[in-house]
């Protein structure tokens, strides 16, 4: 029974990580079992993160967050736009061949902090980087595996960065200008313009409360349809 992978993605300060916890929770404790029904003992729920899903994926993480690349205690050196970008896919290529690929056919549902929107986002719309280029990096880097699901925490940009920094010292990213930051909530919001099917918009302007029970009704309706599918004889 092949698995499921599920993506959580929005701008810094959405929410998305404390989300795919509060539903990581829920789906171990009654979601699975009240959606999936004779399917749920077969099914269990694992939460990962891009960057650092993988050992390889921590080093990357440590070094595309923090302020730079350091040699011995020398000044920190700015990451270059494409070599971030080519980080990322480093990340993700060993991210999906490690263990997206293994848990998915060992059937399991996958909640991921981040996928390949965040890269389209981020160094596409945020970087101006090439979309053409990053689309064809992605598809390396993936080996063509989509997500069955994304849920897109829609938070403007001011408010996202504004809860952002109240957890303390601000990230690399984080660190960008504001217009960076508009220009990553354009992406997400052309991106879910374009996939209808795939990204489904969640307020996350909302209460942690109200957000986290629009997003199980979703996973109650997208997990049921998958039941009722691998019900058919």
């Amino acid at each position: 029974m092949q698995g499921l992978l599920i993506v959580f993605e929005g701008v810094e300060g959405s929410g998305k990580t404390t989300q795919l916890q509060r539903s990581l929770h829920w789906l171990q404790d009654k979601g699975v079992s009240e959606c999936l029904g004779t399917f749920a003992q077969e099914m269990s729920v694992v939460a990962t993160r891009e960057p650092g899903g993988t050992s390889l994926g921590l080093g990357l993480r440590k070094l595309l967050l923090e302020e730079g690349s350091r040699y011995e205690n020398t000044t920190p050196i700015p990451i270059q736009d494409r070599a971030e970008l080519l980080l990322y896919a480093a990340d993700r290529a060993q991210h999906v061949e490690e263990f997206l690929k293994p848990h998915l056919a060992s059937g399991m549902i996958i909640l991921c902090d981040r996928y390949t929107d965040s890269t389209i986002a981020y160094q596409g719309y945020g970087r101006g980087l090439d979309l053409t280029l990053i689309q064809q990096l992605n598809e390396i880097a993936t080996g063509g595996l989509e997500s069955d699901l994304t849920l897109w925490l829609d938070v403007d940009a001011e408010t996202g960065l504004k809860r952002a920094r109240q957890r303390g010292r601000a990230d690399r990213i984080e660190q960008a200008d504001f217009a960076f930051h508009q220009r990553v909530q354009q992406g997400f919001q052309q991106l879910a313009t374009s996939y209808p099917q795939r990204i489904v918009r969640i307020d996350g302007s909302k209460s942690e409360e109200d957000v986290h029970l629009a997003i199980q009704e979703i996973l109650r309706q997208r997990l049921s349809q998958w039941y009722s599918k691998l019900s058919r004889p």
